[in-house]
């Protein structure tokens, strides 16, 4: 207290320090009255009087009037805030309180003094109005931004946003002046200060729906449309990029929040459609002004169209007049703006396919509003582009931009079409609609033949990925199970191209897959998507089926060589990361030969014939001269190809098959490049991944027969190439933050998570090894061992492939292997314990879950050995060593135990537990073991609390031991798990209610 009264004497006393000052010392203020919020000095809630001291800055000069709005507008950010190192619990008592005793006070007082500033004539000169002026819109937008039900939005997820007014801030909204107040900011201010208005009016215009009566809700959106109305027809302040951004975003959030039947019901609807059907029209032309802007005004209209079948008024929606306008608008204004982005060097929106893929989705749905218009329109522009491109491409053009040019304004058509055949899957469709698809569909296959009969003389990137995206869409719609076979699409497509069903068109599919396969090695992208086309028609069955039935793919399944495929070489004109492609590749080609394949080892033998020949010339290069490069990059080929095919053959036959094929041959190869090449992730990574995915028993595909080895064969080889590896990268020493996790943590992930397959897959007997005298099971122990002593906590945390690939791991080994886990030496213990007790906490839920597993296998195996002891049968005297290893380092380290059972308890009580069963299965074992530490934790918290609420907890705690027995069986589990679920709600009834010793009483178990 005495350090913010001094802060506030300060600032008071010195209104001229620097702003980074001022700023720094405010956040320090609000940090310690969010801190203090629920403290009591002499029956005083003394940080809550805040309000009066700031009004006392706001009586002073316009310098101290900045820095009290500026306390206010930090304090409620501040108590927004959410600071995931403390409980959320309470956080939300702390925020709730705020916003119940102190919110609304501020929002008000912040809108009295903008009408004080509204009232005054503002000078544009008089820089400390305006910075007054910034400072109260400011505040009001973090008030209007509060977190008022503790819903915590993504605030990337701005398009869904409501905001939850409470109920008693009624009389606020309801006041016309309210609205009027910064509709007339906007129109006043500088477009500095007018944006910030527009992002009040934003969260306004957010406002939840319940909060008004029916009649309240159409006055109000009356008021809203009225300020639209007077912004369009006075939009000087648009042309300033933030105010056009935010009114972008102003108009998305009116159909967010209201419906399409209020909004035609409201007086000024006609004039005001017309106003914005206009003003997008003209933003859609000038494309290359604030282009994430018209993302909000597509999904005004996207939204708009979809409500049509909906609306029941009788007013008419004007949107059959004006959503074709829009249509026409975005797709004559992309076409407008090749010309410009070739001559001009300008961005060009194609190559940020994220957002041009977004905007297609939207407009699909506009689009499929007076169908019939778009159709018209893209057709004939469509014929008007490919004749032009004919044309330049039959005569010589002396203008080297005339075919790029062409090029550009096909690949945005092509990319149309593509989204309004997609769009039927979005809207009630007709047979004229199939048909008019059809119609558009003939012209983009022929426009494919037209492409690649120029291969590879002349070819355009742009247009390739548009025609995949085409495809896709096409394939999504019109090919597989959904497909009505009468469907009106294929009449027309049979008169022109003679495709009469889906079986042709994925004749066509599977014609230009293996075109651009064998002509698109050196594009990167073009082969990316094709391969990524290829695999998702290989998932169904149905298709898959019907695919190896066509010749293009027989041709692939016997000739997958760099010969007709350059992409599959291995020359220096392809990077590294461009071999990832190959896996895919592999995978979609392996679903293919599977659903033939039976038996047949002759015809996998065959179609292994290319990766055979690979092997063996790798192995030459071994032998003999040894050209690193070139065998470094067959060798990344290869692993990628197989992990491809690993990953496709979840038969217990057919990978039979690849293992024989693999071993004992080609897997020394791969151990010797990973001793080779340890200092190259580009070349371990695909390596150590083909192993793991081997070690996979997916399907039961690794469960081989009972005379068989092959399961520990396999388990041997990963086993040495996980200490290999482990051993080596150790060698490494000390590197970098930026190189720790390529060169050696992603590695070790990948290790742990293959040992982890292995331990949990079944197919090996583990007691078989050290029964025969066989060190592999041990060695590969020893390495995790090694490999995890030399990753800091803090790193299995950070990086989450490797903490969900280390905490599986450890739950496997706590299940079935801790006869290893007592063995190991104290330091590791309290290592592996101490990962356990900070992985508790974890957000990610594999994590947590993974440690609460962990943690219940260890405190089972102790209670049983100390109920052993007691009983002090014959035992084997090794079994009991171990466990009085364990138990002799738990005596010695009381406090790990102690430490997770608060942990456990306090998200249990405190916290938002979003896996409540996984928490009860350790805590019980962890207060059967340590009783007393139980009491005391039950003791602290309840003396804690206020008289009147102690007998309440006291009955809640002897709730969640009732009925409860001194074992740990699954009965017994199943009913503390009942008992705790119970005592988590009525602590958190009990601890809801408002009260003086809160702040201290969720310390105590931190």
């Amino acid at each position: 207290m005495d350090i913010r009264n001094y802060i506030l004497n300060y600032v008071a006393s010195r209104p001229k320090l620097a702003p980074f000052v001022i700023q720094a010392l405010v956040q320090v203020i609000a940090k310690i009255t969010k801190l203090g919020w629920f403290d009591v000095q002499k029956d005083q809630l003394i940080f809550r009087d805040i309000l009066a001291d700031v009004k006392k800055f706001l009586q002073g000069t316009v310098d101290h009037c900045v820095i009290g709005v500026m306390i206010l507008s930090e304090l409620t950010q501040e108590m927004n805030f959410v600071d995931y190192s403390r409980p959320s619990s309470k956080h939300r008592k702390i925020a709730t309180s705020f916003r119940d005793t102190t919110l609304k006070e501020i929002l008000m007082l912040a809108c009295s003094l903008l009408k004080e500033i509204l009232a005054k004539p503002l000078s544009l000169q008089d820089q400390q109005q305006q910075n007054l002026a910034m400072h109260l819109l400011k505040l009001v937008l973090n008030c209007l931004n509060y977190d008022f039900i503790g819903s915590s939005a993504d605030e990337s997820a701005d398009d869904l946003c409501t905001v939850q007014i409470p109920a008693n801030w009624r009389s606020i909204f309801l006041e016309p002046e309210t609205l009027d107040l910064f509709f007339d900011l906007y129109h006043s201010l500088p477009s500095m200060l007018s944006q910030l208005a527009l992002s009040c009016l934003v969260q306004f215009a957010s406002t939840r729906r319940s909060l008004f009566s029916n009649p309240e809700r159409a006055k109000y959106l009356g008021n809203l449309i009225k300020g639209v109305k007077r912004i369009l027809k006075n939009p000087q302040g648009l042309s300033d990029p933030g105010n056009y951004h935010e009114f972008c975003r102003f108009l998305a959030r009116l159909k967010t929040n209201y419906q399409l039947g209020e909004l035609v019901v409201v007086e000024d609807y006609p004039e005001v459609i017309r106003l914005i059907a206009s003003f997008t029209i003209t933003s859609l032309q000038h494309w290359e002004f604030a282009p994430n802007s018209v993302h909000y005004l597509l999904t005004l209209w996207q939204r708009m169209v979809a409500s049509v079948p909906f609306v029941k008024s009788s007013e008419p929606h004007l949107l059959d007049t004006y959503a074709p306008e829009i249509t026409m608008a975005y797709i004559t204004s992309r076409l407008e703006s090749v010309p410009m982005v070739i001559r001009d060097g300008l961005d060009d929106p194609l190559d940020d396919t994220a957002t041009v893929f977004q905007q297609l989705e939207q407009l699909c749905t506009v689009s499929r509003c007076e169908y019939e218009k778009t159709c018209a329109l893209l057709v004939q522009l469509f014929d008007q582009n490919a004749q032009n491109y004919q044309k330049l491409l039959q005569t010589s053009c002396r203008n080297p931009l005339a075919i790029p040019i062409q090029e550009g304004r096909l690949a945005w058509l092509v990319y149309l079409v593509g989204t309004v055949v997609g769009g039927r899957l979005t809207y009630t469709s007709t047979d004229e609609h199939d048909a008019m698809d059809g119609e558009l569909s003939c012209r983009v296959f022929q426009l494919i033949s037209l492409m690649d009969a120029q291969l590879p003389r002349s070819s355009n990137e742009k247009v390739e990925l548009a025609v995949l995206w085409f495809l896709d869409q096409f394939r999504k719609t019109y090919v597989g199970d959904q497909l009505q076979r009468t469907s009106k699409v294929y009449a027309r497509m049979s008169e022109v191209l003679g495709i009469t069903d889906d079986n042709q068109v994925l004749e066509t599919f599977m014609a230009k897959i293996v075109t651009n396969l064998k002509y698109w090695g050196q594009c990167e992208p073009v082969i990316s998507r094709t391969l990524q086309f290829l695999n998702d028609l290989s998932v169904g069955y149905i298709l898959l089926k019907k695919l190896v039935k066509i010749d293009a793919v027989k041709f692939m399944l016997q000739n997958h060589t760099s010969k007709h495929f350059p992409f599959l070489g291995v020359n220096n004109n392809y990077s590294l990361s461009d071999l990832r492609c190959r896996t895919t590749f592999y995978t979609a080609l392996t679903r293919l030969l599977m659903v033939d394949l039976g038996e047949d080892e002759d015809e996998f033998e065959n179609f292994m014939l290319p990766l055979t020949a690979s092997f063996e010339t790798l192995a030459q290069i071994f032998n003999s001269s040894f050209k690193q490069e070139e065998a470094k990059r067959m060798l990344i080929g290869l692993a990628r190809d197989l992990r491809g095919i690993a990953f496709a053959l979840n038969t217990k036959t057919s990978y039979t098959m690849l293992f024989d094929w693999i071993y004992p041959s080609y897997l020394p190869m791969l151990q010797r490049a990973i001793e080779l090449w340890y200092r190259e992730p580009a070349c371990t990574t695909p390596i150590l991944k083909v192993m793991a995915e081997m070690m996979q028993n997916r399907s039961q595909r690794l469960n081989f027969d009972v005379s068989s080895p092959n399961g520990i064969l396999l388990f041997r080889e990963a086993s040495k190439m996980i200490c290999t590896y482990g051993n080596q990268i150790l060698s490494l020493g000390t590197l970098s933050k930026d190189q720790v996790y390529p060169l050696k943590l992603k590695g070790i992930s990948i290790c742990y998570s293959a040992l982890r397959s292995a331990l949990c897959g079944n197919y090996v007997s583990f007691g078989v090894f050290k029964l025969y005298g066989d060190n592999h099971f041990d060695n590969v122990l020893q390495a995790f061992v090694k490999m995890l002593l030399s990753v800091s906590h803090s790193d299995l945390l950070q990086y989450r492939k490797l903490s969900q690939s280390y905490y599986p791991l450890l739950e496997s080994l706590t299940q079935d292997h801790m006869s290893f886990i007592t063995s190991l030496e104290p330091r590791v213990l309290m290592y592996i314990f101490t990962s356990i007790s900070e992985g508790l906490t974890a957000f990610d839920t594999i994590v947590s879950s993974s440690c609460c597993a962990s943690l219940d296998y260890i405190v089972t195996y102790l209670f049983k050995h100390i109920a052993k002891e007691g009983k002090k049968p014959l035992r084997c005297r090794e079994v009991s060593q171990d466990g009085q290893r364990l138990l002799h380092f738990m005596q010695q380290n009381s406090e790990v135990l102690q430490q997770m059972m608060s942990i456990l308890m306090n998200t249990i009580i405190f916290e938002d537990c979003r896996n409540q069963w996984s928490v009860s299965r350790p805590l019980l074992g962890l207060i059967l073991l340590n009783e007393k530490y139980f009491d005391e934790l039950r003791a602290g918290l309840i003396n804690s609390q206020p008289a009147d609420k102690q007998e309440v907890l006291n009955q809640c705690f002897r709730n969640l031991m009732e009925g409860v027995e001194q074992n740990l069986l699954i009965k017994n589990r199943d009913r503390f798990t009942q008992n705790m679920s119970v005592f988590r709600r009525d602590m958190a009834e009990t601890l809801r209610c408002e009260g003086v010793s809160e702040s201290s009483n969720l310390e105590m178990m931190s």
